[in-house]
């Protein structure tokens, strides 16, 4: 559609492109016109009037039709080379004539004629009329609802959704039909076509106009009076947009519109022609004409702008970010917006999703805030990544933090990867800004990092270690700064002695023992703590101070010293004489002492004196003990198998109060009970043993010893066999398995009739003795 048509009450006819200018005027008839309507092409244009006029004529052609009639002509339409008003159907034959054929009469006047496809649908006051014009048959009849309301005063409206679905509105209610075709076994005398209203339903107001979009009808209305509207929209005409359903319809937007002399109007002023293909609609008033058309992301983000809502104008353009056509800039706008309510922040923040890549709006934004003073806002949102700004951008955010704000400036050093900024100017800065504070811990430690990002760690390990910070060690482990630490572990330990001790026994292979032996030495109680981890780790790695390590548990851990003792073997003997403090190789009943006056545990004297076993110890501890009741205690719960209870009840005086006395008295009895029957069951274990094996030891004598000619004189070292069985000989065979001719054999013993082996009982008596007794 590239113009539009409009007839006047006094018989013109004004063609207007679409923005309303005029562009040819027609002088038709000195009344109304009633209708005008247009082919597809908008090459003709059909027009008839009140006085009965008639009129189709080419707008770039010459030819055209004329008609009048005695009465006023209402409708008119015009479709290719046919014709249509009054109920006259206008067809141009072969020979390029018109001929005629009427459609319906006898029902009064015609309102209202639509077309589409083969299907003509009109109204008149008694209902709406639909004609197949292939088969030239009339399909259906939709009666008129609401018969009090006068048809000239609230005029039927017709539209097509499609070719087969016509949408009628009527005064209150709208009825949504669709043509249908019938089965072949329907057909008799019937149309072969039939009309199902498929939605029918009372609306709250009178309707002007209808057109379809989509699934949804476009309805422009007249407000009822009664109605519960609003004062302010009573008498205005409305636009919505309603969801039809069955039975009745869901409002999905509604906008009142505001047209001159409004006041004034009814509902039969207002009209609502639909442009297909193009979803415009226009509104036409006795004054006025609206063009309406469907909202797009545009127009959506121009309201959300026109009410001052940018961010969700920003949220709408970034989802829809392919339909937008003219809101690059909503982003800029927004953060202007923010800027002049003094909402930095938000503004600073919103920067990220504005700008984006763009480093020259970037530049452009940061300098605008420092313009402000607001530098300090933007400086967390800056891009930090594979986008960067020019190092001089941010270094000029940095001397801003450094001139007001440490603990900022701490944390963008911390947080900015240290390729932002030239660090050499950093830190020039920093160590002016020392020099009037020279004690301030923050700057200290910022400068300590720029350090570390310039793989000056030595610098950063002295400050670290100046302000003890907890990252030192981290620093030292992570950049491999053992050498750098080897004359700085005293300062370590005074920081944290366990932290210190862990690293310098984890990487001895770098920090050897002698060296922290050495650096230690005049820091004994340092030196202890090192050393006695490093024998809890390994008993054998620092054996050579072991000697050393006495003194230091004497003087700083004494509880610990009796465990080093019993698992250290590389204590000297004369060491540990001399500090009273061997339980296996020197002074025990100094070391028993101890125990007994130092750390007043009787048990653990108890324990030590029975591992000892020694009954000096047990003097001694009975001697402590005998004017300490709970010594006493102590002693007689555990002392009975070990020593007898009497020789420490004699000993306790007379009076003396004994806690739990009874109770220990009667412990010891029953241990005593326990060790005689003990005894006696060991006693009758030993002698069925010992009888056993006496009567083993019997059978055993007992036996034949097998005697040949491989056997010798043990004596002679002859055979002991003579070569000749026949004759006499006397052999003796001992139970040591000994064999002697009994020629051979000394003179017994001082026993008489008891005879022993030579060989055996020189062995027992010593080297020599056996020679000598053969000498005999």
């Amino acid at each position: 559609l590239t113009f539009l048509a409009l007839g006047t009450h006094f018989g013109k006819v004004f063609l207007l492109d679409i923005q309303g200018n005029l562009t040819q005027k027609f002088e038709i008839s000195p009344v109304k016109i009633n209708q005008i309507s247009l082919d597809e092409s908008g090459e003709h244009m059909g027009i008839c009037s009140e006085d009965g006029k008639v009129q189709v004529f080419g707008l770039y052609t010459r030819e055209g039709f004329h008609e009048n009639f005695d009465c006023p002509v209402k409708v008119i339409y015009v479709r290719g080379g046919i014709l249509i008003y009054s109920l006259l159907l206008y067809e141009k034959n072969w020979l390029n004539r018109w001929k005629t054929s009427t459609l319906h009469e006898g029902e009064g006047t015609i309102t209202n004629v639509q077309w589409r496809a083969n299907l003509i649908a009109w109204a008149n006051n008694m209902g709406v009329k639909i004609y197949d014009i292939s088969t030239k048959q009339r399909i259906t009849n939709v009666l008129r609802d609401n018969v009090s309301l006068r048809p000239d005063m609230y005029p039927c409206s017709l539209c097509w959704k499609d070719n087969s679905t016509l949408i009628i509105g009527w005064g209150s209610s709208i009825k949504i039909c669709v043509v249908k075709e019938r089965g072949h076994t329907e057909l008799r005398d019937l149309p072969s076509r039939y009309v199902e209203i498929v939605s029918a339903f009372e609306t709250e107001f009178f309707i002007s106009g209808l057109a379809p979009l989509a699934d949804q009808l476009v309805t422009l209305y007249f407000v009822k009076e009664n109605s519960d509207h609003m004062e302010e929209f009573r008498a205005r005409p409305c636009l919505d947009i309603i969801q039809p359903l069955p039975e009745g319809y869901e409002e999905i937007s509604s906008d009142a519109l505001t047209v001159r002399n409004f006041q004034e109007n009814e509902c039969r002023d207002y009209r609502l022609e639909h442009s297909e293909g193009e979803s415009l609609y226009y509104i036409i008033s006795p004054k006025d004409i609206v063009v309406a058309k469907e909202r797009d992301q545009d127009d959506h983000i121009d309201w959300l702008l026109d009410k001052k809502k940018y961010e969700e104008a920003l949220m709408a353009a970034e989802i829809s970010f392919k339909n937008i056509k003219r809101h690059e800039k909503i982003g800029m706008a927004y953060i202007n917006h923010l800027v002049e309510k003094g909402d930095y922040d938000t503004a600073a923040r919103k920067c990220q999703k504005v700008l984006g890549k763009n480093m020259e709006l970037w530049e452009n934004e940061v300098y605008r805030f420092k313009t402000i003073g607001q530098l300090k806002a933007i400086s967390q949102y800056l891009p930090r990544g594979d986008l960067r700004l020019r190092p001089a951008i941010y270094e000029m955010i940095l001397h801003e933090f450094l001139k007001s704000d440490y603990e900022g400036f701490a944390t963008l050093i911390r947080e900015w990867p240290g390729e932002l900024y030239n660090n050499m100017t950093i830190v020039q800065a920093v160590t002016d800004h020392l020099k009037k504070d020279p004690m301030n811990s923050t700057l200290l430690t910022t400068l300590a990092e720029l350090y570390t990002y310039d793989q000056r760690y030595d610098r950063a390990l002295e400050i670290y270690l100046r302000l003890r910070h907890k990252d030192v060690y981290q620093l030292i482990h992570k950049h491999d700064l053992f050498s750098s630490i080897e004359d700085k572990i005293v300062l370590l330990m005074d920081f944290d002695k366990e932290k210190a001790v862990d690293m310098l026994l984890d990487n001895e292979d770098k920090i050897l023992i002698d060296r922290v032996v050495e650096e230690l030495r005049d820091r004994p109680e340092l030196l202890h703590i090192y050393l006695h981890k490093l024998f809890k780790r390994d008993h054998h790695k620092g054996q050579r101070y072991h000697e050393r390590q006495i003194g230091l548990y004497a003087e700083y851990d004494r509880p610990n010293l009796l465990p080093f003792l019993r698992d250290s073997i590389h204590c000297p003997l004369e060491k540990v004489l001399r500090h009273f403090q061997n339980c296996r190789m020197g002074n025990c009943r100094r070391a028993l002492q101890m125990i007994m006056e130092e750390l007043e545990d009787v048990d653990k004297a108890i324990e030590f004196a029975k591992e000892q076993d020694d009954a000096e110890l047990w003097e001694d501890l009975i001697s402590y003990s005998i004017d300490k009741p709970p010594f006493i205690t102590g002693l007689l719960n555990n002392i009975g198998t070990h020593v007898d209870p009497i020789l420490l009840i004699h000993r306790i005086k007379e009076g003396m109060e004994i806690p739990n006395l009874r109770d220990s008295l009667v412990k010891i009895l029953q241990d005593y009970n326990l060790q005689i029957l003990l005894r006696e069951g060991c006693k009758k274990i030993l002698v069925a043993d010992s009888l056993s094996l006496l009567q083993k030891m019997h059978r055993t004598q007992m036996r034949g010893v097998r005697v040949d000619e491989e056997n010798i004189c043990e004596s002679c070292h002859a055979s002991i066999l003579p070569s000749d069985m026949a004759q006499n000989f006397s052999v003796v065979v001992f139970h040591c398995r000994h064999m002697f001719h009994k020629e051979c054999l000394p003179s017994p013993g001082t026993i008489p009739g008891v005879q022993f082996c030579n060989i055996c009982s020189a062995k027992r008596r010593g080297p020599g003795s056996g020679i000598l007794e053969m000498k005999k």
